[in-house]
């Protein structure tokens, strides 16, 4: 396993991270998540993500039970959750990024995970009902606290975030450090031309989720969904809608042609291809069994295989590189 810096903060990541995103307390029995974990863990994955909506809180529960029975040293591990969708609350206080929502989730949270800080915390989608501002100095005040170490944003514009910078510059505030974007070979826009900028300018780390397109890089749809697929979960139909469309899954079976030509497998491939750009700091690892996680994690042995001249055979596949603009 490699690290790479989260952006310009001096915190070291796993490149390849692991989250519990439709899998923990839903999906999987808690003992398949504790082995999960510890295969993660003694690869070298240092980051596990989560979410106070994953599960509604149940996930952050079962991360949290595992960690303190595996009583890994806090020091060697950086966990996060996000904040804005609430953890199955209806009411209009329990959710947002306003700062009342934004104190009791960041404590319920710290409560479900069994930890006494989050090494990352997400505001995981903008609030257009919340000024700026008052997330900001929300945020700042939990490092100041140390309740959170870092905050981020999750799925915001680039004018967003840009937008959260200056409010904390003129403020003297500390601003978002991280970003976690959707990126694969099938959704690139954001990453590679949105942010471009900040990376620059402000230093902007990412940890990516959906570097598989929600399995279709896999090629398994090329055949149509079985029932069994989590693509069918209710929850996820707005994923399904986007990806299982003909386009992608006519260029998900040529990735998979290439990566047999290549000795991997697709999944191998794509992973290693997002891993290529460095401005991502790590990608998010989900699995629901051991084999589907120990195949991902060998994507490490395949990023020197992506050449140039692999690479421009990708993109002679996708055919939907984004354009720079030309200042």
């Amino acid at each position: 396993m490699k690290y790479r810096n989260l952006g310009r903060s001096g915190l070291q990541i796993s490149e390849l991270s692991f989250g519990s995103w439709i899998t923990f307390g839903n999906q999987i029995d808690d003992s398949i998540s504790r082995d999960l974990m510890v295969e993660a863990y003694d690869a070298g994955i240092n980051f596990f993500d989560n979410a106070e909506v994953y599960a509604d809180g149940r996930s952050e529960k079962v991360m949290g039970k595992i960690i303190k029975q595996l009583g890994w040293s806090r020091d060697s591990y950086i966990l996060s959750s996000k904040v804005y969708f609430g953890a199955g609350g209806k009411r209009p206080t329990q959710k947002g990024l306003n700062r009342k929502h934004i104190v009791e989730a960041c404590n319920d949270a710290l409560r479900r995970l069994q930890v006494e800080y989050l090494d990352l915390y997400f505001c995981h989608r903008p609030d257009k009902l919340t000024p700026i501002e008052e997330t900001v100095f929300t945020m700042h005040n939990l490092i100041q606290q140390g309740k959170i170490l870092y905050w981020g944003t999750s799925e915001w514009s680039g004018v967003e975030i840009m937008e959260a910078h200056r409010v904390a510059s003129a403020n003297h505030l500390i601003g978002p450090v991280m970003e976690q974007p959707q990126y694969n070979m099938l959704h690139r826009d954001k990453v590679e031309v949105e942010y471009h900028s900040i990376y620059k300018t402000l230093g902007l780390g990412t940890t990516i989720w959906s570097p598989l397109a929600s399995g279709i890089l896999t090629g398994k749809y090329s055949k149509g969904i079985s029932e069994d697929y989590r693509l069918n979960l209710g929850e996820l139909s707005w994923l399904k809608e986007k990806n299982v469309v003909e386009d992608k899954l006519r260029k998900a079976d040529r990735i998979v042609e290439l990566a047999k030509e290549l000795g991997c497998s697709s999944a191998q491939l794509s992973l290693a291809w997002c891993l290529k750009n460095p401005n991502v700091s790590s990608v998010i690892l989900g699995a629901s069994r051991l084999s589907q996680l120990r195949e991902n994690l060998m994507c490490l042995d395949y990023v020197d295989l992506l050449s140039p001249e692999v690479l421009e055979r990708i993109e002679g596949i996708l055919q939907n590189k984004p354009a720079l603009p030309p200042f």
